[in-house]
């Protein structure tokens, strides 16, 4: 097997793929940056003094995969048509996990572009935690799957080029509730009178929900100490609820315990952010 990248006289040179067909091709890469604990602690929590470590991280991640061409020599410009970056706390290791996907229909394939955009979220997390943990090691940067083009699909096979203790890692985080994380049941039905919660920043990171719905009559009063009530007897980890740190608004409004809210209102969790 012959490097792309190498011409017959062995110089380096950018393929030419403008008569490759043209396909969906997507990626997943993802790494890890290890810390102390008390410094997952504050970033879990949101104590961390440039604010919101995980926001930041993966706008940096997405904006690094748009920019690869920019980064890596050889590597062509591409119009990305999706680039998600997820995060997954694990309080175990001391660590945290991170995936990149990148999504195109072109004609070539976007590896690049999600390992870059691993590496670079690893290294906005160390920025943005070293003034607490200079000891951070960012590790494991891989590329996990990649489907679509002529060599054809890729799955990272059990113990390949890694431990097969890191192979039996946690599924990641999305802020959906999905890969085993808390589930609190399907969506309301559009007839059914609801709540519509979201958990934002590290808040959603450490529940593993972004997006849900709570059944109006499922709450003990009609506000948001109610709502937090019918969260917290559906799973006891919305008991983070409660922390002082923990700020709420309904429809974009800041919010108390004694907010009045009704049917379709929108409820939102976060931890406070600041700046610096």
């Amino acid at each position: 097997m012959s490097l792309t990248h190498l011409n017959a006289r062995g110089e380096a040179h950018m393929v030419d793929v403008a008569d490759k067909p043209e396909s969906r091709r997507e990626a997943t890469a993802s790494g890890r940056i290890r810390m102390k604990p008390e410094t997952l602690a504050l970033l879990a929590e949101g104590g961390l003094p440039k604010g919101d470590v995980l926001a930041t991280a993966r706008i940096a991640g997405i904006q690094a995969a748009k920019r690869t061409h920019e980064l890596i020599p050889l590597c062509h410009a591409l119009a990305l048509s999706k680039v998600a970056i997820d995060f997954r706390l694990d309080e175990a290791a001391s660590c945290v996990d991170v995936t990149a996907t990148c999504r195109l229909n072109g004609r070539t394939g976007v590896e690049m572009e999600a390992l870059t955009a691993v590496s670079v979220a690893c290294l906005t997390l160390y920025d943005m935690c070293k003034a607490v943990d200079k000891g951070m090691e960012i590790d494991a940067i891989r590329l996990e799957t990649k489907t679509g083009g002529k060599s054809g699909d890729y799955r990272r096979e059990a113990g390949e080029g890694g431990s097969e203790a890191d192979e039996a890692a946690s599924p990641i985080v999305t802020g959906q509730g999905h890969g085993g994380q808390v589930s609190l049941g399907s969506r309301c039905d559009i007839a059914t009178p609801c709540i519509r919660v979201k958990c934002l920043a590290e808040l959603r990171e450490r529940l593993g929900v972004g997006d849900i719905s709570v059944p109006l009559d499922s709450l003990t009063s009609a506000d948001v100490a109610g709502l937090k009530a019918a969260l917290k007897a559906q799973d006891p980890r919305f008991s983070r609820l409660d922390e002082g740190r923990v700020l709420c608004a309904v429809n974009q409004v800041m919010a108390g315990d004694a907010t009045p809210i009704t049917n379709e209102d929108e409820v939102a969790f976060f931890p406070p952010v600041t700046g610096g």
